[in-house]
């Protein structure tokens, strides 16, 4: 979020970002957990200050392109294989977002890990608070904002991530997913 109004973050003298940051790290509630606390505004740390203090000018389209890549043949042909691997390489490290596609994951599954995720973020707090870690070594964690401390504001997001290989997962009870990601796996 950005405002455009620089009076607008300037009204409070007083403010502490870092006692915002702690507290919001601490409360370990997510945006998903401010909604439902009934925040009225948006918490001051998600607001972006204006690049420059000009006027905004008339912005041109944008045309935003993703990188498809296609996992067609792959299990056929080992240099379709080694090709596909080389463009995922060069996505990951260039394009960061790619679109996969015939990658043999039926629909009904990824629908499926959509749901779980959502039933995971609707339910209660302090049942998702156990699994809110920015511990690395969990292989099913909730956070939101993992760089938030090291940012000029706060994204307006949470996250799961839930870490399926090398090795498939031995889940410790993810309370939505669990059914799904094993599944999912394979």
């Amino acid at each position: 979020m950005v405002v455009t109004d620089e009076t607008k973050i300037n009204e409070d003298s007083n403010y502490d970002r870092q006692k915002e940051l702690k507290a919001s790290a601490d409360l370990k509630a997510g945006v998903k957990g401010l909604f439902d606390a009934g925040i009225t505004k948006v918490p001051r740390m998600f607001i972006a200050t204006p690049i420059s203090t000009s006027s905004p000018t008339t912005t041109e389209k944008t045309q935003f392109r993703i990188l498809v890549i296609d996992r067609k043949g792959i299990r056929d042909n080992p240099l379709r294989h080694n090709e596909t691997v080389e463009d995922v390489r060069h996505a990951s490290e260039t394009w960061v977002f790619f679109q996969v596609v015939n990658h043999g994951i039926p629909l009904s599954v990824l629908e499926e890990m959509k749901h779980g995720v959502r039933r995971f973020h609707e339910l209660d707090m302090k049942e998702k608070k156990a699994y809110y870690t920015k511990d690395t070594v969990m292989k099913f964690r909730y956070t939101s904002n993992f760089n938030l401390f090291t940012t000029s504001f706060a994204k307006w997001r949470d996250t799961c991530f839930c870490i399926m290989a090398p090795e498939k997962l031995q889940f410790m009870r993810d309370p939505c997913c669990h059914s799904i990601t094993h599944f999912y796996c394979e």
